[in-house]
């Protein structure tokens, strides 16, 4: 009796919330907390300067968000999610209306996830129970704390490593490059599709308490990674993509995430 006592008033005092049913969500990877080294001194000067930046233990999702998994929140959210989270009239877009219902389009249901606005993708993570990583969650769990150029290490990108200097719609599943993963074992973490984080596009050196982290406002938004479309010099963990996300309110071709918590 006095366990069922306990069982209730832990559930009185801790809201459970209902996962998504049928969504098989992307395994979170975690990444320890300390300091890692951010930005880049050799690089374009929006890398600049090179900074230490100590970050609080996190988790972040191995792989990007495919189609499929993005099919299943627009799916939830109704037609109306049109425009607000996602662009399907665009000819890049790889999820439709089918039969009153999202969905992914057949031969894409694993490749990432591309047209989602900033605001779509911060709203599948919330739905997911998670979050937009910040930039320098995202960079840290790129790079390590080794400094590294590439998610594998320093030694220049090639084909076996990540999916870059491709067509504009030439994607390939996620996860397709595991010879290419980041010291945690995050893979796409270069090519493939840039990322949103949560971070807006403010100089270096990175605070999160300078307003950068505001969820609110229609301000640019980073993205990293580099996508398929992007050439070798683009693909580094610290590459900014900067002009590429000037519009938070849009779908862009080339531009998937992935979240964290």
């Amino acid at each position: 009796m006095r366990i069922v006592f306990l069982v209730l008033a832990i559930i009185a005092v801790s809201p459970l919330r209902v996962q998504p049913q049928g969504v098989l969500f992307t395994e979170l990877v975690p990444v320890p907390a300390g300091a890692f080294t951010m930005g880049s001194a050799s690089g374009p000067a929006d890398e600049r300067p090179s900074h230490n930046v100590d970050l609080s233990a996190f988790s972040i999702e191995r792989t990007p968000v495919t189609n499929r998994q993005f099919a299943e929140f627009l799916k939830a959210k109704g037609p109306g999610a049109k425009n607000e989270f996602y662009d399907p009239d665009d000819g890049d877009a790889r999820i439709h209306i089918r039969g009153g219902q999202w969905t992914a389009d057949p031969g894409a249901e694993q490749l990432p996830v591309v047209e989602p606005t900033w605001y779509g993708a911060r709203e599948y993570c919330r739905w997911a129970g998670r979050r937009l990583p910040t930039e320098a969650e995202w960079e840290k769990a790129a790079r390590g704390t080794d400094g590294r150029r590439f998610p594998w290490g320093n030694a220049q990108p090639d084909q076996t490593r990540a999916h870059y200097s491709a067509g504009w719609r030439e994607f390939v599943p996620v996860g397709s490059r595991p010879s290419g993963a980041s010291p945690y074992g995050l893979l796409d973490m270069a090519g493939n599709a840039w990322e949103w984080t949560s971070s807006a596009y403010k100089p270096y050196p990175y605070n999160a308490g300078d307003g950068r982290e505001n969820p609110d406002g229609e301000v640019e938004r980073s993205t990293r990674g580099g996508g398929q479309d992007s050439g070798g010099e683009e693909i580094t963990t610290t590459y900014r993509g900067r002009g590429l996300s000037r519009e938070p309110d849009s779908g862009h071709h080339n531009i998937g995430f992935r979240c964290a918590r």
